[in-house]
């Protein structure tokens, strides 16, 4: 079963043009069960190939044209009988699959590759029948035998090289390995991993994938998250921490109890995201589809005016009528623009996915590239959405505290029992720092200001500066540094000692990313709903010059609005819970950050990291994927425009060339190879 080619419904196989069937059974790593699945086209083509390919050259040997060669016209009774009945064989087993085929082309009134191939192929049999039996002549057995192998040959090759370009499913797929070590009644047992449950415990040895998602119960390890979320570095790994199916436990023994299965975990929802962005069409693809249908009606008024022209006006002979009509109509066969779009979708989709960048809807990506201005959310994306500590100033003439370790140990001691963001940032800073914190006694919190209590005997009070005046505590004389900045005061018996100043902290990345932006021609702004102060001062270490302050969650929807009017291509980038809105307003929604939960963003592009660099990384695959759609289309359309002429005979009068029907279907299979091994291309590509 090939997962690239799974389908919520019945339809067309997007390699091969072939019917999909149902699958009755849920495979081990299906995760929709009713899909549809690929009917082994491939391998029915090389098979068909392989049978035919004997009487292809029997029919070759017999034909009239090599029997002069070899001086053995004469030498074979029934030579013309023989021929029909090869011909036949060759015709009704090698051409069944092109026949099916565009059948149901025609029967979704969209004729095009398919029932074209069928035409030429039936144009020749049917007249090498009518010579054989009702008007003596020439007979094109040979040639039509040699075509059908050729179209054979060619779909073989050319699914394979496809298959080769859209593994994207496939290689997620293989990363769920097929048992498990699950813990039952006390014993070790390994049991499919299809099979698991929520809750069971299962053992996973050092060098072995994580078979499902789940929440780390015993041990400690790195674990590689490579293939899933495109993070380079193993990700450590204790009790209390999650894990995802499909990663990789590098040096230690873990213990995982089973959180989520099925179409719940992670790789599932992964694989579903990239199906759909398979399954969805740019609007490049809308113009290369209407441009193969025209070319269906080209090629077959080709074939017609080809026989005309040279059976009528300039005569030839019906076999080189003939020839010249069947050789236009395989010629132009829409293949190659029907592949120009969708290859180079299926690439982008792996390429991005093997990055961390999950493409929701390649119109998405389509737009990305077009992109001149970006909003950010600031928290959680251009920050950390956790608090550091910006600058420790110390009260003049406090007797108790000394230096700044002294001052942030006390305050950290205070804070070490508080779940508040502000204290956790205080307390971080200290570990950071190496500090010992002591032992709190007699702590009293004191919602919405503060906390105290005794430390090393002295009494502390951490909190606002309301509470510090509250407790007759002056702060007046203290040098308050005035850059935007949260600041915490610090009292010891009664006395300022201090005060910590703690803002959002920057991720790293943040200023080399937007740089890079804004390198590219994008200009950038950001929404928070902080203090104009606050946002002033982390657009200004940004360098973002548009910013947006006291802006609620809902009111980012118009912000982002705004920038549209002025004319911009805007993207919204933001965490996909709070900014769902936004993102679904903007002209292209990036959730950046997402981890596992890949299936709540509402969002385009899903960024697997919070990693600002990959905004980057996706406008340049969009810029790529444009490029090689263009390429595409540029050389199948090239193609046909040269080609239908030469096939017909334009060249013949002049130059006496004519093109044989085999080397038309060659030229046709080339050009479609061609189209797919520059999409490949894509993924030598570099995004940095």
């Amino acid at each position: 079963m090939d997962p690239d080619v799974l389908r919520d419904a019945p339809g067309a196989c997007p390699k091969c043009g072939m019917d999909l069937v149902p699958v009755g059974v849920r495979g081990a790593h299906d995760t929709a069960g009713r899909h549809a699945a690929h009917g082994g086209a491939e391998q029915d083509f090389k098979r068909r190939f392989f049978v035919t390919l004997p009487f292809v050259l029997l029919a070759v040997a017999l034909s009239s044209h090599a029997l002069q060669w070899f001086r053995g016209a004469a030498a074979v009774p029934y030579g013309s009988l023989c021929l029909f009945v090869i011909g036949a064989f060759v015709f009704f087993y090698g051409g069944w699959p092109f026949f099916k085929a565009a059948k149901g082309e025609l029967l979704h009134r969209n004729p095009a590759m398919m029932t074209l191939v069928a035409f030429a192929i039936t144009v020749a049999f049917g007249f090498s029948v009518a010579a054989t039996f009702l008007f003596p002549g020439n007979v094109l057995y040979g040639e039509m035998a040699t075509l059908i192998s050729v179209f054979l040959a060619g779909h073989w090759l050319e699914m394979r090289a496809v298959r080769g370009a859209t593994g994207a499913l496939t290689a997620l797929a293989a990363l769920i390995p097929p048992s498990a070590h699950v813990l039952r009644d006390g014993q070790m047992a390994d049991v499919p991993t299809r099979t698991l449950v929520i809750g069971d415990r299962v053992v996973i040895k050092p060098g072995e994938k994580v078979p499902v998602d789940g929440i780390v119960m015993e041990g400690e390890s790195a674990v590689n998250e490579a293939m899933l979320t495109g993070e380079s570095r193993p990700v450590a790994k204790r009790a209390g921490d999650a894990v995802v199916g499909g990663s990789l436990n590098q040096d230690g023994a873990l213990t995982v109890a089973v959180a989520k299965t099925g179409e719940d975990t992670a790789l599932a929802q992964i694989m579903q995201l990239v199906r759909e962005a398979q399954g969805s069409a740019p609007n490049v693809q809308h113009l290369a589809d209407r441009a193969a249908t025209v070319l269906f009606y080209v090629a077959a008024a080709a074939g017609v005016l080809s026989f005309v022209a040279w059976y009528f006006v300039w005569p030839q002979g019906a076999i080189f009528a003939a020839t010249a009509a069947v050789a236009a109509i395989v010629v132009a066969c829409p293949h190659a623009l029907g592949l120009a779009i969708p290859t180079v979708t299926s690439i982008t989709t792996a390429r991005g996915a093997k990055n961390g960048i999950l493409i929701k809807d390649m119109k998405g990506l389509e737009v990305a590239r077009r992109i001149t201005a970006i909003a950010f959310d600031k928290t959680g994306t251009l920050t950390k959405g956790e608090f550091g500590i910006v600058k420790i100033v110390l009260a003049q003439g406090s007797p108790r505290v000394q230096d700044e370790d002294a001052l942030l140990a006390l305050a950290a001691a205070v804070e070490g029992s508080s779940e508040h963001s502000i204290a956790r940032g205080i307390v971080n800073g200290a570990k950071r720092r190496n500090l010992p914190i002591g032992v709190v006694r007699e702590f009293a919190a004191i919602p919405g200001k503060g906390a105290g209590g005794t430390v090393n005997g002295m009494r502390v009070i951490v909190g606002s500066r309301k509470l510090m005046e509250e407790r007759g505590i002056a702060v007046r004389d203290a040098e308050i540094d005035r850059n935007a900045a949260t600041p915490v005061f610090v009292a010891v018996d009664g006395a300022l000692a201090g005060i910590v100043l703690l803002a959002d902290i920057v991720r790293p990345e943040a200023k080399t990313a937007l740089a890079r932006l804004r390198a590219m021609g994008i200009t950038t702004a950001m929404l928070t709903g902080d203090t104009q102060d606050v946002a002033d001062a982390v657009g200004a270490a940004l360098g973002i010059t548009t910013v947006f302050a006291h802006v609620l969650p809902g009111d980012k929807v118009e912000k982002v609005k705004e920038l549209q009017r002025g004319g911009a291509i805007v993207a919204m980038v933001g965490d996909g819970v709070n900014d769902a809105a936004a993102l679904t307003q903007a002209h292209v929604g990036i959730a950046i950050g997402a981890g596992t939960d890949v299936a709540a963003a509402s969002a385009d592009i899903v960024l697997m990291k919070s990693d600002l660099m990959d905004v980057a990384k996706a406008i340049m695959l969009s810029r790529k994927t444009n490029r090689k759609m263009v390429q595409n289309l540029a050389w199948a359309t090239g193609y046909n425009v040269l080609a239908i002429p030469v096939a017909a005979g334009a060249l013949y009068p002049s130059f006496g060339i004519l093109l044989p029907p085999a080397w038309a279907a060659i030229l046709m299979t080339a050009s479609s190879i061609i189209v797919v091994a520059n999409a490949l291309l894509l993924r030598k590509e570099r995004l940095e």
